[in-house]
């Protein structure tokens, strides 16, 4: 295909990125040498051994942090040729452990955990004499294990199973684990298995050339749009954030024509584990890159029932701990965040993570309700209540809740005389249906949520002081999408192909530049805005990358000023001297006196000011 193979080969191996191409038959033509380096092709990483396989009464350490996840499959049962026969052990739990291959009468020592809310799992033992520590980083993304105190040291972007073997007779190193283990095959279950491992040393590499590219780097998203491009497909993208045999990778594709004719494609990769100023893009990706197993489904685990919440930001996290928490109580909870932050999503996680998640949950929008219509849609009414009722009466909102939960939105939208029966509810947790002589018990969990400051509505008397306090027990703040922008790939990763399948289109990719303006947005509507940007974006983008010009938002400039920030002085005076009496009443508790003297101001000018601000003083 290329005349001067060997000169090509030499330019390509002076890049500074990874450069592989592929012909139309998706067969290698060209592996640069800074690919080899970052996918593990050069196989000269640590001090070296040769070529052998696991042998019967070798001494076998394992650190893995997702079982099953990145090392050839592994199951648990798959444990007992090192001696570990343990039914608690599933698919996706993090395990450290050391053991004697195909030797029953020597005891292994294993830890593991299902809690990945630790930041560390660590196991430091003396196993037949020998020092042993296997442990796994869950912060930092590391695993290590020490034979004697030499560090085999190994990182990891989403999961990892990591491995080193000591000779049974010598004592000595005879494997250890190193990238590139996908592509030469050596996971844990494959040299659990048998599989024969090749040697590490200087200048030793994998042949690649004129192979196939799934062979070496399998099915991967990346290397499937890689191959349909070389195929026909007009699929190009350029520093697309994509997970390549467990190495973070930026990415550029681009398909390769001669005479008209599509002749193959060429991928060019950039290491982004090796650049320090893409390291908190690739802790944003995780999330993304982070599916939750299916074992989880069968287990109470705090990461399994908050994954429809999406983030890693110390903001998120934090709100995902609460949620926890209060899924663990039978307290009232209270949501309170601006419109558009997913509190709806965020009650439906509590009650599904809490022991009634088998009962109902009732979500009832409290705006949406006419004031005349509330009390019979919340209590349910008896058959002939009032004009128009139905025969057989209808039941509430509060009794289809029984035994579950009941999710209040825009609680701060009912009127004050529906306020008083709600309390009376939340207290004594019974009623009676509109035209109803039976009191009706209910076992109903509470989630409450509004966007706006209830502390505010109970000073200006729209909201009950009694009823505030009964739902204040566990207040959890969500914060605005603008202050968790770190949020905002993962949440992006993760919407986009599900928008894309609704859309009717092409699962579709946003761009470098795009991501940077979606992170550059302050999103006043939050994720729903994000969700709906995203969709329109998908409608007009052409081909399959989302491109900068394609979002339809205003971002500023840095330093730029938007026009609605820019007020008329009169304006801004007005609105200051307002806060400032108002501030002043609720700190001194309405004692005018102290206030004026405090504000500097004159008893006739104060009270001009409260009449022209229309501030009552005494509802304060």
């Amino acid at each position: 295909m290329f005349r001067d193979m060997e000169y090509i080969n030499q330019f390509t191996d002076i890049m500074s990125e990874g450069f592989i191409f592929i012909d139309n038959h998706g067969k290698i033509q060209i592996y640069n040498k800074k690919a080899k380096e970052v996918f593990g092709v050069v196989n000269d990483e640590g001090r070296g051994h040769e070529s052998g396989k696991i042998v019967d009464g070798d001494i076998v350490i394992i650190a893995d942090n997702n079982l099953g996840r990145d090392d050839g499959g592994l199951k648990p049962e798959n444990l007992s040729v090192i001696g570990i026969d343990n039914e608690d052990i599933e698919i996706g739990d993090s395990i450290v452990a050391v053991g004697v291959y195909n030797n029953k009468s020597t005891k292994p020592i294993f830890k593991y955990t299902k809690d990945y809310s630790d930041e560390v799992l660590r196991l430091d033992t003396i196993f037949l004499g020998i020092s042993i520590e296997a442990q796994v980083d869950f912060t930092g993304k590391i695993m290590n294990i020490s034979v004697d105190g030499e560090e085999f040291e190994t990182e990891y972007i989403n999961a990892l199973g990591h491995i080193v073997v000591i000779d049974g007779k010598s004592g000595d190193v005879k494997f250890y684990q190193s990238k590139g283990y996908t592509i030469r095959k050596e996971s844990i279950f494959d040299l659990l298995m048998g599989r024969e491992y090749m040697a590490k040393g200087q200048n030793l590499e994998v042949d690649v050339i004129g192979r196939d590219i799934f062979d070496i780097h399998g099915y991967v998203s990346a290397i499937k749009d890689f191959y349909e491009a070389a195929k026909g497909k007009d699929i190009w993208f350029k520093d697309k954030f994509m997970e390549i045999n467990g190495r973070p990778t930026l990415c550029s594709l681009e398909p390769v024509n001669r005479k008209g004719k599509r002749v193959g494609a060429l991928l060019k990769v950039k290491d982004i584990s090796e650049l320090k100023n893409l390291i908190e893009e690739r802790n944003e990706a995780y999330l993304r890159l982070a599916e939750i197993e299916k074992k989880f489904k069968q287990r109470e685990e705090r990461i399994d029932f908050f994954k429809r919440i999406i983030g890693e930001s110390d903001e998120i996290k934090e709100v995902k701990t609460l949620l926890y928490k209060a899924s663990k109580l039978n307290s009232t909870i209270l949501l309170l965040g601006e419109s558009g932050t997913g509190k709806g999503l965020m009650a439906k996680e509590i009650h599904d993570a809490s022991k009634n998640k088998n009962s109902p949950f009732i979500q009832v929008n409290c705006g949406s309700i006419p004031e005349s219509l509330m009390e019979s849609e919340f209590f349910g009414y008896e058959a002939g209540a009032f004009t128009g009722a139905r025969k057989k009466g209808k039941t509430g909102f509060f009794e289809m809740a029984n035994g579950g939960t009941i999710f209040l939105d825009e609680i701060s939208e009912i009127p004050l005389s529906m306020q008083v029966k709600l309390l009376q509810v939340l207290q004594s947790r019974n009623f009676f249906r509109v035209g109803g002589e039976q009191e009706i018990n209910v076992d109903v969990r509470i989630i409450a949520a509004t966007n706006k400051n209830l502390e505010e509505e109970v000073l200006n008397g729209r909201f009950r002081e009694d009823l505030f306090y009964r739902i204040n027990v566990f207040p959890i703040w969500v914060p605005p999408l603008r202050e968790r922008k770190g949020d905002i790939y993962s949440i992006v990763y993760s919407k986009l192909p599900e928008i894309c399948r609704m859309a009717g289109s092409q699962e579709k990719h946003l761009s470098g530049e795009a991501l940077k303006k979606l992170k550059r947005y302050n999103w006043p509507g939050n994720i729903r805005e994000l969700e709906n940007i995203l969709e329109r974006a998908v409608i007009l983008s052409e081909g399959n990358t989302i491109l900068s010009k394609d979002l339809k938002i205003e971002v500023k400039a840095d330093g730029a000023v938007d026009k609605q920030d820019i007020r008329p002085l009169k304006k801004i005076v007005i609105d200051a001297e307002k806060e400032a009496i108002i501030n002043a009443l609720k700190l001194y508790n309405g004692d005018r006196k102290k206030v004026m003297d405090i504000l500097d101001i004159g008893k006739t000018s104060f009270y001009d000011k409260l009449k022209k601000y229309d501030i009552d003083a005494s509802k304060i």
